[in-house]
């Protein structure tokens, strides 16, 4: 289910642009800045150097799991 598995990445604070999270649906070896950080908040030059900054990670999870989880916590 493409719904269980996301990218994640965290960029910190760069020049005069504050920290984000992004989260989107790609495969594993799409896991990276370039193909996470839509919009790109930084101009063409300034790319490269914003991404290495990026912590990008894959996860996968169970929403089935969460959904009983929170249901089982709310009783």
């Amino acid at each position: 289910n493409s719904e269980d598995v996301r990218c994640k990445c965290i960029c910190p604070p760069y020049k005069d642009h504050s920290g984000h999270i992004y989260n989107k649906n790609v495969s594993q070896k799409d896991c990276d800045c370039l193909h996470v950080v839509e919009p790109m908040p930084v101009p063409g030059p300034d790319v490269e150097a914003y991404c290495l900054r990026c912590e990008c990670k894959y996860e996968e999870r169970s929403s089935v799991t969460i959904k009983v989880s929170s249901v089982t916590l709310l009783s």
